[in-house]
């Protein structure tokens, strides 16, 4: 879903992936991908009705459609694993995705004796915060970009940047 500010995080995702590639063992990506034909429990607004960017929002991020693509300033060669979310329901972080495979996020992690993360992306107030708390909680070193990631609103993102730092996840 369009954020503003996104073609400019995806530009400069990759340009940290390129530049920086020794800094990074791997490279785990996640998108929506959400079902066509419903609501994905309550995640879309209503026919006719506004979404309220908080608890719903408009279509997007389709499985299988253009709008579920990365964006093509994201160089998606750089990425080791892709993680699939919000498949017929409301989802935020990456922790409730999986593989094209059917693995969790924290089995993969497991499997790659994973031990600190850094977060970039979109949405700094839904996405970014959601997996960045779940990362926490789940007892890694959590480190948020803020040069590579961009929110809904204003408001709502300095009030997620102040959660995550509150919780102990690096703010830089």
């Amino acid at each position: 879903m369009a954020v503003q500010g996104g073609a400019a995080v995806a530009s400069g995702i990759t340009s940290l992936l390129r530049e920086h590639k020794s800094r990074y063992d791997i490279v785990i990506a996640s998108r929506d991908w959400h079902d066509a034909g419903n609501d994905n429990g309550g995640h879309f607004a209503p026919s006719g009705q506004a979404p309220d960017y908080v608890s719903t929002w408009p279509i997007h991020c389709v499985s299988g459609s253009k709008g579920a693509e990365y964006h093509s300033n994201l160089d998606s060669s750089l990425i080791d694993f892709h993680i699939f979310k919000g498949m017929g329901k409301p989802s935020y972080s990456i922790f409730e995705g999986e593989t094209v495979d059917g693995k969790s996020l924290s089995k993969l992690l497991e499997e790659l004796d994973v031990t600190d993360i850094d977060v970039v992306g979109l949405a700094t107030d839904y996405c970014v915060l959601a997996s960045s708390m779940d990362a926490k909680n789940a007892g890694f070193d959590v480190q948020v970009l803020t040069e590579l990631i961009a929110g809904v609103a204003d408001e709502s993102s300095e009030n997620a940047l102040a959660t995550m730092s509150a919780a102990g996840c690096k703010i830089g």
